[in-house]
């Protein structure tokens, strides 16, 4: 930018900038909704291959409309609905929906608007995968690791589904191997299990399955705490070294959502994989 755009962007007073900021919201609407349903021109099958390769021990194969589990449930992975809208997305997610935008891993700038990898969740997928915890299901599959035994040592319950607790187990040991300055943003924890819809959109949490854990509310930041507004101030104070080791064993995190949770890491390996 030279010295004549600076001295342009300096000039504009706090309500245009408000202004843009609530256009540029509404053009983020609009260009989710026109946006091809796999995300940067990914092919259904690529989407796919990569689903079934993040859960071996779930899913056996898929035909490019279906996905065949292991049991031999057959799922359907597209719902033939078009342009949905964000609000939608959130709500009534399909199988693709939930890969149709990307997860930057590593580094990353604040997202746009409405730029949140991760969060289009099909319930019936994730019941399918780790149980229904309002019927018990999910606390048939739960051990018990100790989070950052150097560090903080207490008992945490996860789900073994996927190897989940197994991966917690060593995100655990890396963490505690951090300086611990850097390391007192892992403790004490928030919690796994809860039986609970997300508040914005009525489906379950991914912590309903216990394949979720939220970090130290003390360095933390969330979307809803900063009150509702035309646009949302991004926030973090999570260290990037933590988000790292959790992302290298296939946990992706609130942080890189528009609308942030930023002490949340969820497992979600297919929206890392290669």
């Amino acid at each position: 930018m030279n010295a004549i755009e600076e001295a342009n962007v300096a000039a504009i007073d706090q309500a245009g900038q408000r202004g843009l900021a609530v256009r540029w919201a509404a053009c983020a609407h609009v260009l989710l909704a026109l946006m091809p349903p796999l995300a940067h021109a990914q092919d259904r099958r690529e989407l796919l291959d990569r689903l079934v390769r993040a859960y071996p021990d779930a899913l056996s194969a898929h035909d490019d409309t279906t996905i065949t589990w292991r049991d031999g449930t057959v799922m359907a992975v597209d719902d033939g609905v078009a342009g949905k809208p964000f609000d939608q997305l959130l709500r009534n997610a399909s199988i693709l929906d939930q890969m149709r935008l990307s997860y930057p891993s590593g580094p990353a700038a604040p997202p746009a608007p409405n730029a949140d990898p991760g969060r289009f969740r099909n319930e019936a997928f994730f019941k399918k995968m780790y149980g229904d915890c309002n019927t018990g299901e999910v606390r048939r599959n739960l051990v018990t690791i100790i989070w950052l035994p150097r560090s903080w040592g207490k008992p945490v319950q996860v789900t073994r589904v996927n190897g989940v607790a197994e991966r917690l187990k060593r995100v655990s040991a890396e963490i505690d191997a951090l300086d611990p300055a850097l390391r007192a943003a892992a403790f004490p924890i928030a919690g796994v299990l809860s039986c609970r819809a997300v508040a914005d959109t009525g489906r379950m949490s991914m912590h309903g399955y216990a394949a979720a854990i939220d970090l130290n509310l003390k360095v933390s930041d969330y979307w809803l705490w900063a009150g509702k507004g035309s646009t949302i101030a991004y926030k973090n104070r999570m260290p990037q070294q933590i988000v790292d080791i959790f992302e290298r064993h296939g946990f992706i995190w609130g942080g890189k959502w528009y609308h942030y949770d930023t002490m949340h890491f969820e497992y979600r390996p297919e929206l890392l994989g290669k």
